[in-house]
C-alpha cells in the first residue's frame, strides 16, 4: 500500500511562526532556526516572549485560525486522500496546527506538544521524539508501506531521504542546490503529477 507523507508548514499552510510573527507585529518571533540552530534556545525565546507580551493559547489559535491555508491546499489535500493515504508530518505542535486541521479537514497529523498553565499561557514544549519525520518513514516502510515523501526545506531533507521517493515543493533555491537528488516542484498540480509519477515507478 501507498502512503504520502506531508509536511505542513510551507507546503500545505503558511510559515506559522513567521505569519504569526506578522500579524502581531512583533518581529522578534518571525526568527527560526536560519537564526538559532539551537531549537531550545530558540523555543524558550519564543515562549519568553508570548509571556511579554500576553499572548495565550487562546490569542494564538485565535491568529492562526484567521491564517488559513495556502490557496489550493484543501483541494490539493481532499484530491490526494481520494486516492491515497495521508499523513502530516510537522514539527509544529498541536495546539497551533488544530484551527488549520480543521480548514483542512482534519487529516491526520503528527507533530509535538505545547504545555500550557491554568492561565492559558504556553509554559514549556514536549518534541514526542527527535528526528521524528525521518524516524516515522522508516516506521511506515517497515510496515510494507511505499512512500512517498514531500517537504519544503533543509529540515525535510531526512524525512524525503528516507522516503521510497521524495519530492521538493517550492523549496528554497540553496535546498535545490544542496539536494539535486530530489525533483522539485512549484505548484500543486506539478506535485500531484510528482506524487502519481513516484507512485506508479514504486508500485
Amino acid at each position: 500500500m501507498q502512503l504520502v507523507c506531508l509536511d505542513l508548514e510551507g507546503v500545505l499552510v503558511p510559515e506559522i511562526w513567521i505569519e504569526f510573527s506578522r500579524r502581531t507585529g512583533i518581529p522578534e518571533l518571525s526568527r527560526t532556526t536560519r537564526d538559532e540552530p539551537d531549537y531550545d534556545r530558540l523555543m524558550k525565546y519564543r515562549l519568553d516572549l508570548l509571556k511579554t507580551h500576553n499572548l495565550g493559547l487562546a490569542d494564538i489559535q485565535k491568529v492562526i485560525s484567521d491564517m488559513g491555508p495556502m490557496v489550493g491546499a484543501k483541494d490539493f489535500l481532499d484530491a490526494l486522500r481520494c486516492d491515497y493515504q495521508v499523513i502530516i508530518l510537522s514539527d509544529t505542535f498541536y495546539e497551533f496546527a488544530m484551527p488549520l486541521m480543521r480548514q483542512l479537514g482534519m487529516p491526520v497529523l503528527f507533530c509535538h506538544k505545547l504545555e500550557v498553565d491554568a492561565a492559558g499561557f504556553l509554559t514549556n514544549y514536549h518534541l514526542r521524539m527527535s528526528n521524528q519525520k525521518k524516524e516515522a518513514v522508516q516506521r511506515f516502510r517497515e510496515l510494507r508501506f511505499k512512500v512517498i515523501a514531500a517537504g519544503d526545506s533543509y529540515n525535510d531533507t531526512a524525512m524525503l531521504g528516507a522516503a521510497h521517493a521524495g519530492i521538493l515543493f517550492h523549496p528554497p533555491q540553496n535546498v535545490i542546490d544542496e539536494f539535486p537528488q530530489f525533483p522539485v516542484t512549484l505548484d500543486y498540480l506539478q506535485l500531484r503529477a510528482e506524487i502519481d509519477k513516484a507512485a506508479a515507478s514504486i508500485e
